[in-house]
């Protein structure tokens, strides 16, 4: 996965949450827009939007998730977060990870987790993904110093609202992704190469609502990166949520 484009309604405010609040810091601005990272690739492009209110209730993002490289960053990310009060909306036991969930000044959601070692669940999604709670006290045991995101940090995975899960889990496996969990018609869990999911959808906040509107902070574009492609090819999926599919 490739960069989340997101438009927020005051880029200032914006810029300041995510550097202090998650420790990703600017790679270039221009005007209104802004990238930024961890210092390596490219992970999420900001674009101001003044007056854009929050997308809650249409189709759109539920949240763009930050893998880390290690446990331990997690912890450390969780430590910053508790010392500096930062507000926290969940923290789950996937079993495929470990994952801590919050919103921005603008409700776009985040994912900040960690991957278990693969050979726990490879080939074992469907019947390994779970949601139980964190178990904090055994990740913070013996955390070291709290930290923002380390570099290293990369896009994981997008988790999209979605108008249904049928057509949009249709149109992802068009694209060569795989079917890796699903809970019928509520939620879609899409891979490739094996790996737990890239791309999320559920329709439990956008059954049948359509595209968060341009008045909207909303997902501006995902990025998918396709080995052996030579040309940017920008399409919507079913629900509207736009997608660019990038040469890797």
């Amino acid at each position: 996965m490739g960069p989340v484009h997101l438009s927020v309604a005051d880029l200032a405010r914006s810029l300041a949450y995510y550097d202090f609040t998650l420790g990703l810091h600017v790679h270039s601005r221009d005007g209104d827009r802004a990238v930024l990272g961890t210092g390596g690739e490219d992970l999420l492009v900001l674009t101001e939007r003044p007056g854009a209110v929050p997308a809650d209730g249409f189709a759109g993002l539920f949240h763009f998730a930050l893998l880390v490289p290690e446990r331990r960053d997690l912890a450390r990310w969780l430590a910053h977060a508790a010392q500096d009060k930062v507000p926290l909306t969940g923290l789950s036991d996937h079993f495929v990870s470990e994952a801590i969930y919050l919103r921005d000044p603008d409700h776009h959601g985040i994912e900040i987790y960690w991957d278990r070692p693969r050979s726990l669940w490879e080939g074992q999604v469907a019947q390994r993904l779970t949601t139980e709670a964190l178990d904090v006290e055994d990740l913070m045991d013996g955390v070291d110093r709290p930290a923002g995101l380390p570099e290293g940090t990369v896009m994981g995975h997008v988790h999209l609202r979605v108008t249904s899960v049928p057509e949009t889990a249709a149109f992802y496996r068009e694209l060569g992704f795989d079917v890796m969990a699903s809970m019928g018609r509520q939620a879609a869990f899409l891979g490739a190469g094996g790996y737990h999911h890239h791309v999320g959808a559920n329709t439990w906040e956008s059954a049948g609502r359509p595209y968060a509107p341009d008045t909207t902070a909303r997902l501006e574009r995902m990025t998918i990166l396709v080995p052996g492609a030579t040309d940017p090819t920008h399409l919507p999926d079913p629900s509207g949520n736009p997608v660019t599919l990038q040469p890797l």
